[in-house]
């Protein structure tokens, strides 16, 4: 999934109750899963001026970033984390720690050939899924609309729950990314 859908999705799926700092701590825990790909590609490419195809052919494939991906896309990390956030009854956490479990959910059945090993530590294993967000030769076509359709009711979840003006220009915003970035993937992709 893309990552603005990512964000739309986790909060909506958390903002059940609204109490301070749980839809910030949804969000927080929806982005957190992509950060360090943003983080390594952008130093990457905007920084050390490393060539696209190099970083994204060669680094993202490399034992290192994979380490990092396994790390912060593991169930087993996320899922000790929302066990915990349910133990201490922290409502925060929980929406945190479930936001990222949700978006591993998702990326677990839409990654193919950019699958992450979500098993760490007990395990290296990669799902590679038959289907993918955002390639077409893996059927992004059927998937980018229904990814699409999510969003849209996520944004409109989310506009409905809240009602600050400010909040709802992110969640505008953060659709339009979304159908922007679908777009863009089934253009080139």
């Amino acid at each position: 999934m893309n990552t603005p859908a990512h964000l739309l999705v986790g909060a909506a799926a958390f903002s059940r109750t609204i109490a301070p700092g749980v839809i910030a701590a949804a969000l927080a825990g929806a982005i957190l899963p992509d950060l360090s790909l943003y983080v390594m590609a952008g130093v990457s490419l905007f920084v050390l001026q490393i060539p696209p195809n190099v970083v994204f052919g060669e680094l993202y494939f490399s034992d290192a970033w994979q380490t990092v991906f396994a790390i912060d896309n593991s169930f087993v990390l996320w899922g000790a984390l929302l066990a915990f956030a349910f133990w201490r009854d922290r409502l925060a956490l929980i929406a945190f720690a479930g936001a990222g479990l949700l978006h591993l959910g998702f990326d677990f059945l839409l990654h193919n050939d950019d699958a992450r090993p979500h098993f760490f530590p007990l395990s290296w294993w990669v799902f590679e899924s038959p289907v993918s967000y955002w390639d077409s030769s893996r059927h992004a076509g059927i998937v980018a609309p229904l990814e699409a359709a999510l969003a849209t009711i996520a944004a409109i979840v989310l506009w409905r729950k809240v009602d600050s003006l400010h909040m709802r220009g992110l969640w505008v915003t953060l659709l339009l990314a979304e159908l922007w970035v679908m777009r863009q993937w089934l253009l080139f992709f």
